[in-house]
């Protein structure tokens, strides 16, 4: 039981936070995108978005592709039903 609550904590923290829900909706907007591609559409610096994505990642709200030399990003179905979510609580 313990450890349900321990996941559900890690999948919480992937996306309590305002650069987290931001690029959550940009990749439900704009999927496939790379770090560099989303740390200049929302004007943060590439370490802190890599950050970012990365507990993301971690989450299970963000899946990985590679292309050729850099990495494109999308939504997991649960980051989907999450942004959701979350559109309904503002």
């Amino acid at each position: 039981m313990t450890n349900n609550y321990l996941k559900l904590e890690r999948i919480i923290k992937g996306f309590a936070n305002h650069r987290r829900l931001q690029i959550l909706d940009l990749l439900n907007k704009e999927p496939e995108l790379s770090i560099d591609d989303i740390s200049q559409k929302l004007h943060i610096g590439y370490e802190n978005t890599s950050d970012h994505v990365r507990k993301m990642a971690i989450a299970g709200l963000v899946m990985k592709r590679s292309d050729g030399t850099s990495v494109c990003h999308k939504l997991t179905p649960r980051a989907e039903s999450i942004l959701v979510f979350c559109k309904k609580l503002v």
